[in-house]
């Protein structure tokens, strides 16, 4: 005969001092526990007497609805034991709770280990650290996909905002990334889409503004005098050289290869690491001009040509090498170009990023079609190229506020 009990599982006490309440079911010694869909502070629950105490507002609703569900746990048991001589407690908790909710990290980590077979090594990267800073928030990873409600994604909102200090836009990846695990376990049947609780939560949003160089601080900055052979001179070449060359990523600028340039008809031909696909277009003079700059004589096919890379061998085949190398790397350039924006007084800080976003308005203010934009920067929606479109009708929009009167 199984026996039923009512349990708060104080284990499992999130960050705001909640523990879910269970109904405990043992057979033959065995132990299965289906959540009764309630969480309570351990001062509002009497364990002897298996109920939530009148301290708590809403004691007598609770209440009714755990007396209703253990009488139904217990109905559904006794059926089983009348049509059946044995009957596994496994049985039990699938005929009361129907198909059985999976572990919500033994789930992900299943599916961190194909992300990490089919995906770049980036991209397991932001999902693995998303999901360990979801594990570390709640103290445990006992938790099953039904038990992450809308309120536990709420509080966990709160917590990035409040006591992280996290902007917006880290709130969405943090909760993007768990949508995401969610949309595939229910894809693959292992859960029912009516626990899916992301479609109720309201996520901020910051409205981001892509900032750029003009061309007379384009000009400034490669006029601007630094020594020769040092480190700041080169990633300022390197950054100029990205504005001139597509919009090209760090990563790609970074990489590029001897066998990636045909000088005899200037162009470029590289495989895209984010995307994937092979890029391939021509450059002008001053792009022509830094590559020779840094170009050596007789070198092999597959050598870089920027001097960035120290291990080569190591950062090709290695790719969590090649990632954790690029970002140190973006870092550093960073930094000495966060310096150069200081000394030119520019309005804003620069960064390696900034390089796309400069060839992007650029390319479209002096009349290149936008089409040809996005194809040169490898956007796969035309819809992210006309962002930047609009960037330029505002400054216009400002240049007629401020000229015409």
């Amino acid at each position: 005969m199984a026996s039923i009990r009512l349990i708060l599982r104080t284990v499992q006490k999130d960050p705001t001092g909640h523990s879910p309440v269970y109904i405990r079911i043992i057979k033959d010694r065995k132990t299965k526990f289906i959540t009764a869909g309630l969480k309570l502070k351990e001062r509002e629950w009497d364990q002897e007497h298996q109920r939530v105490k009148k301290n708590h507002p809403n004691s007598a609703r609770m209440n009714a609805s755990l007396a209703q569900k253990v009488a139904d746990a217990e109905a559904h048991i006794a059926d089983l034991e009348r049509k059946f001589k044995s009957v596994s407690i496994k049985k039990i908790k699938e005929t009361i709770k129907g198909k059985e909710v999976p572990n919500f990290f033994d789930y992900a980590a299943k599916k961190l280990v194909k992300i990490k077979s089919t995906r770049s090594y980036s991209t397991y990267r932001v999902y693995a650290a998303q999901i360990e800073k979801f594990s570390n928030y709640l103290g445990t990873e006992d938790v099953f996909f039904d038990q992450i409600t809308v309120e536990l994604l709420n509080n966990y909102i709160f917590n990035l905002a409040d006591e992280k200090k996290n902007g917006a836009a880290t709130q969405r990846l943090a909760i993007i990334v768990l949508g995401i695990i969610f949309r595939d376990a229910i894809k693959e049947e292992a859960i029912s889409e009516t626990i899916y609780p992301f479609s109720k939560l309201k996520l901020k949003t910051n409205a981001s503004k892509r900032m750029f160089l003009n061309k007379d601080q384009i000009i400034s900055l490669t006029n601007l005098e630094l020594p020769q052979g040092k480190k700041a001179a080169m990633w300022r070449d390197l950054f100029l050289f990205s504005i001139y060359a597509g919009g090209l990523r760090f990563s790609d600028v970074i990489e590029m290869q001897y066998a990636n340039y045909n000088q005899a008809e200037h162009k470029i031909s590289k495989l895209i690491r984010k995307t994937g696909r092979t890029h391939q277009f021509k450059i002008g003079q001053v792009a022509i001009d830094i590559l020779n700059k840094y170009m050596k004589k007789d070198a092999d096919p597959k050598d870089y040509i920027f001097p960035v890379i120290i291990n080569q061998e190591k950062f090709i085949k290695d790719e969590a090498v090649r990632y954790y190398q690029t970002a140190k790397y973006n870092r550093l350039a960073n930094f000495h170009l966060k310096k150069i924006s200081t000394e030119k007084k520019f309005p804003f800080d620069l960064s390696f990023h900034l390089s796309r976003h400069t060839f992007a308005t650029n390319a479209l203010n002096n009349g290149m079609r936008i089409e040809h934009v996005s194809k040169l920067m490898g956007h796969t929606d035309i819809g992210t190229t006309q962002i930047y479109a609009k960037i330029i009708s505002e400054e216009l929009d400002k240049a007629v506020d401020q000229f015409i009167f």
